[in-house]
């Protein structure tokens, strides 16, 4: 019986044909990039599951190599005191270049001052002139994290987020909380310990309140916990775009000395322990505290039981799955998963020294 070699000689020339396509247009297809229609690539991709169509990974690795190393760019938030939780996506970063290291891939680490858009401004014109072959970044300012983004689809440069998703908007990859459900998770935590007739303070606390998606929908979801169950509890907000803790404790001390029906505060974000720091001098550490991110000075208050809740999203496996899945996409043509939603864990004071973050 004669051997049909047709499939296994199947290349990007005859889908293209089939198809009735460029040879552009089905390399799009095959790399997962933008610029064909939900038809096309549907069509495609059938001629590719008929005719058994692998991409030659070992030509793919090949034909990096002749180029020389892989460079992927980072773009993350300088790290503080303040902002110490970006110290664990940057411990994932490097644990992943360590290990991939060895096929050329070299990763270029920038940052941004998160109370300063200027500063990511900056560094996303470094990157669109720089043309790397990958980008992870956090979008905390998103009007300008969509400039880089066209740029990448109009470039076909993969690009992951972490921590951060934009609103309405489709990103090639995402790797991070799902913070609606985070923010539901923590109005379950406090009506465990609430009383009637007390009220509940949302706090947010960030010099971008009103873009900050991340803090936004997770009060969203502490707010639609409270509807769905039918529960009578006043929900009250407390905004501060200033982070300087001298005066965040006086405007939140005045708001809690002048209605002392309160009984717990949510803090939406890392900044848990600005507020904790404030109950303690005021001698209130008998109200429910939760914030979130497992970060030195939480974690000392959590300690002292000043805060009674930390929830955390792991964000060094954040940064970590980020570099690998852009290696992989690269140099094996793995596709993307377009998200990738990190679990929402609640560490206390009784089971924190047994928490990995």
């Amino acid at each position: 019986m004669k051997k049909d070699n047709s499939k296994a000689a199947a290349g990007v020339k005859e889908i293209a044909r089939l198809a009735q396509v460029s040879i552009a247009t089905v390399d799009r297809v095959i790399h997962n990039r933008e610029g064909v229609s939900e038809k096309t690539k549907a069509r495609i991709r059938e001629i590719m599951k008929k005719l058994n169509y692998q991409p030659n990974v070992l030509a793919r690795r090949l034909a990096l190599a002749s180029r020389g190393n892989l460079r992927l760019v980072t773009l993350l938030p300088v790290t503080s005191p303040e902002t110490a939780f970006w110290e664990a996506p940057k411990e994932g970063i490097d644990q992943a270049e360590n290990e991939i290291r060895q096929y050329g891939i070299k990763v270029e680490r920038l940052f941004f001052d998160q109370n300063n858009e200027a500063t990511f401004k900056k560094q996303v014109k470094k990157i669109i002139r720089s043309a790397p072959d990958g980008i992870l970044l956090t979008p905390t300012f998103s009007d300008t994290a969509l400039e880089l983004i066209d740029y990448c689809k109009e470039s076909g440069i993969p690009y992951v987020l972490i921590n951060t998703d934009i609103p309405g908007f489709n990103a090639m990859c995402y790797i991070g909380p799902e913070n609606f459900h985070s923010g539901y998770v923590a109005a379950q935590l406090v009506n465990y310990g609430i009383r009637e007739g007390q009220k509940i303070v949302i706090t947010k606390i960030a010099q971008e309140i009103d873009t900050n998606y991340s803090i936004l929908r997770k009060e969203e979801g502490f707010r639609t916990y409270f509807k769905d169950n039918q529960l009578p509890y006043e929900l009250i907000t407390f905004d501060s775009k200033d982070t300087d803790y001298e005066i965040v404790a006086r405007h939140l001390t005045k708001l809690l000395k002048n209605d002392n029906a309160i009984g717990a505060i949510f803090v939406t974000n890392s900044r848990v322990s600005l507020v904790a720091r404030c109950l303690e001098k005021a001698g209130l550490k008998h109200l429910i505290l939760l914030g979130y991110d497992f970060i030195p000075d939480n974690v000392s208050y959590l300690q002292s039981g000043t805060i009674n809740f930390l929830i955390c999203e792991k964000p060094r496996e954040q940064g970590y799955r980020g570099i690998i899945t852009l290696f992989q996409h690269l140099v094996y043509d793995q596709p993307v998963e377009p998200e990738y939603l990190m679990p929402i864990e609640i560490v206390t004071k009784e089971n924190c020294r047994y928490y990995r973050n």
